[in-house]
């Protein structure tokens, strides 16, 4: 089967898509010689200098880590969904501003645990192991690494998710804090084998997949009108796309729960066969400040189509086996 949109994303400005659609959709060789030279196009592209920009002659960036969306922490995380390539040793100081933050004692005295369970926004740490993992800049000698999926594991509800809210009365999890440990503790488990982060992992699922991803147990509506938004990027925002795409990475998709989100997702396809944003969480306008982007993500839409959103909707689509095979127009 042919598709025009994947020739036009086989003709995007952006290296990144172009990898990520070759990689993820097409399934084409990442370590063949072709596909590692595209790579090597994210890491001089536009839109990662413009990522990086701020970095002083050490290799900082001058803010917290967490300053949304440019400090060091959402860079890193941003390079890792682009498909940056692994190991690169100039990361390595943004590396050591979020660890130094992460693991430090002043941030170790913000977690709280409030009627035996850890009330902490677990999306930090779940992002900053994910991170490590995808643009490899950590192995399985750096204790750093191991704290954090240690931390994730150790940190998990009852119900499999994380939250938090520091109302002793809440005692269900949040999808908004539970998808990225999902997403970094499946990883964690693929590149070094940790049976427990698997298992956690697992564990988790179940909190989105009897909720089928966005509806509650209760009746069956939408828990929020957000969660069937489409957004890139999400940051530590949940919405139904996300959530698909995790299931993917995880190797949950073909569970029948994730039926009812795989609908939606298929009746939110524009005439052009590409997928709009819906909403977005940033802003380019102005001087760094939190909520600031450097770089615009294709912003909002009902009629155009979103490259990077319609690239996360295609590998779901495919990898559900919705869409059978993708190639580019004749």
């Amino acid at each position: 089967m042919s598709d025009p949109v994947v020739q036009r994303l086989l003709e995007s400005n952006e290296p990144s898509v172009r990898y990520q659609l070759r990689a993820k959709i097409l399934r084409e060789n990442p370590a063949s010689p072709e596909m590692q030279r595209l790579r090597e196009e994210i890491r001089t592209s536009p839109r990662v200098r413009r990522l990086l920009l701020d970095r002083d002659a050490g290799g900082n960036i001058p803010n917290h880590p967490y300053a949304k969306w440019y400090g060091a922490h959402w860079v890193l995380a941003s390079l890792a969904d682009l498909g940056y390539p692994p190991r690169d040793a100039t990361l390595f100081a943004l590396r050591e501003q979020e660890l130094t933050w992460l693991l430090g004692k002043a941030h170790q005295k913000s977690i709280r645990s409030i009627e035996g369970r850890v009330r902490r926004c677990a999306s930090i740490e779940a992002n900053a192991l994910y991170s490590l993992l995808a643009l490899d800049l950590a192995d399985e000698r750096d204790p750093c690494r191991e704290e954090l999926a240690s931390r994730l594991r150790l940190w998990q509800w009852p119900d499999g998710g994380w939250n938090c809210d520091k109302n002793s009365a809440a005692v269900h999890s949040s999808f908004h804090e539970s998808l990225i440990p999902l997403r970094a503790l499946a990883l964690h488990s693929r590149v070094t084998g940790d049976e427990r982060s698997q298992a956690v992992a697992e564990a988790a699922t179940e909190l989105f997949l009897k909720r089928r991803l966005f509806r509650t147990q209760r009746d069956g509506s939408i828990i929020q009108p957000d969660f069937v938004r489409l957004h890139y990027p999400n940051y530590w925002h949940y919405d139904v796309l996300f959530g698909l795409v995790v299931m993917a990475e995880a190797g949950f998709l073909g569970d029948p729960r994730c039926g009812d989100a795989l609908d939606l997702l298929e009746s939110k396809r524009l005439p052009d066969g590409g997928f709009p944003a819906e909403q977005r969480y940033y802003q380019t306008a102005g001087q760094p400040k939190t909520g600031y982007s450097r770089v615009d993500w294709g912003g909002t839409s009902t009629k155009h189509m979103n490259e990077w959103v319609t690239l996360n909707a295609l590998y779901v689509l495919t990898a559900s086996g919705r869409l059978s095979s993708l190639a580019p127009a004749p």
